[in-house]
Formats: structure tokens, C-alpha cells, sequence
């Protein structure tokens, strides 16, 4: 892959590595990374500018200390724009970093009971998936059987109704608990409007302080 001194010169001026020059590069071709002879070309305002020479459309994005981009190679020319590209690239980092995030926040969860579970044992359990449901995760809470234990699902389903009453403010089961191999399932989701603490912010109390009064 090419990169040349000046796209390298140009990256260093806007606080970018050469190493992150050639991560932006595979991604789409850059300034002299286009080998076409005209592209149509859109100025970095969305604005049409039509088809142009390759080279007068790089010399356009020199004059504005912006980057020549191929966003649609498969056009006949190809369509080119006009943008900073490496303020473009941290932009769909960071929104590819959200994305994740919220696909993590959206996992489901997995607490584990045994049919025959003391009382500070499911408190604590119990406890666990209130936590989650208040981050706003499922939760699977799943009971395992031992041996002749399986014979007697209802005592399962027990304590998953159980379950279900102790964090029926807070979460609703999604389905009736059903069996799994060895294993009897239910799946808790949080309640709709329940607000997660991870979006509580550290000030919420000083927020609800009055205001000091003026002297």
C-alpha cells in the first residue's frame, strides 16, 4: 500500500501517527491512492461539482487542506468527495465504540440455582439479577438439577416464580420457565423506564441541592 510523504506530512500537521495513516488507508483510497483518470466529484459541502480530471480534483483538496475520498468505486467514475478524512475516520470509531457499548449493556446475563437453595443463598442470588436488570441486562436465571431432582420440576419452577414476585418491581419474566437438558430456564427483562446506574451521573445529588442562597 502507498502512502506518500506529503498525505504522511499532512496526517503528522493534524496530530496523526503514519502508522494511523496506513489504518485510514485501508479503508477507502485517499488522494494519490486513486489511479482513475476522472471521478465525479462532491465538494465538502455535499455540493454536486460533476466530472473532473483526477488530478484537479486532488489539487482542489490540497487547496483546502482537505483529503480527495473514493466512497463509491463501483460507480462509472468513480464518486469522490471532499473531507477530512481522518476527523471522518475518528468520528466512525467512536460511533462504532457507542455501538459496541450498547451491545455489551444489551447482553444477557446467566445466575444459577440449585433446587434446594437456603434462603441467604437466593437473597444473594437474587440480589445479582436485581443488579442487572437495574443495568438494564436480561437475565437468564436457571435452576439445576441433580440426579431424581428432575423428576420434580415444579420445585424449579418454584423458586423461578419466586424469583419472579421478589423483582416484580423492577423485572418481568419474558416466558413460562421451560426445561433444557438438565436445566430448567427463565429469562428476566428489566422493566421498561428503569434507570440504569451506569447513566446515573456522580453530581445527580448535587444537582437536587438547592441553591446556595445569595447574599
Amino acid at each position: 500500500m502507498k502512502v506518500t510523504a506529503r498525505t504522511v506530512g499532512l496526517r503528522r500537521a493534524r496530530g496523526l501517527a503514519p502508522r494511523e495513516v496506513i489504518n485510514i488507508a485501508k479503508e477507502h483510497k485517499v488522494n494519490e491512492q486513486i489511479r482513475v483518470r476522472q471521478v465525479r466529484l462532491i465538494d465538502d459541502e455535499g455540493g454536486q461539482v460533476g466530472i473532473i480530471d483526477t488530478r484537479e480534483a486532488i489539487a482542489m483538496a490540497r487547496q483546502k487542506n482537505l483529503d480527495l475520498v473514493m466512497v463509491g468505486p463501483t460507480a462509472v467514475p468513480p464518486v469522490c468527495k471532499l473531507m477530512d478524512y481522518g476527523r471522518f475516520r475518528y468520528e466512525q470509531q467512536q460511533n462504532e465504540k457507542e455501538n459496541r457499548k450498547r451491545a455489551r449493556a444489551q447482553e444477557v446475563k446467566s445466575i444459577k440455582f440449585r433446587v434446594k437453595i437456603d434462603d441467604n443463598d437466593f437473597t444473594t442470588k437474587t440480589n445479582h439479577v436485581r443488579r442487572f436488570l437495574e443495568e438494564g441486562h436480561k437475565v437468564k436465571v436457571t435452576i439445576m438439577f441433580r440426579g431424581r431432582e428432575r423428576t420434580h420440576p415444579e420445585l424449579g419452577e418454584k423458586i423461578l416464580h419466586r424469583v419472579a414476585d421478589t423483582l416484580a418491581d423492577i423485572g418481568t419474566p419474558e416466558s413460562n420457565p421451560s426445561m433444557m437438558g438438565m436445566d430448567m430456564n427463565m429469562i428476566m427483562a428489566p422493566k421498561p423506564g428503569v434507570v440504569k446506574k451506569s447513566e446515573k451521573r456522580p453530581d445527580d445529588q448535587l444537582d437536587q441541592q438547592p441553591p446556595a442562597a445569595s447574599a
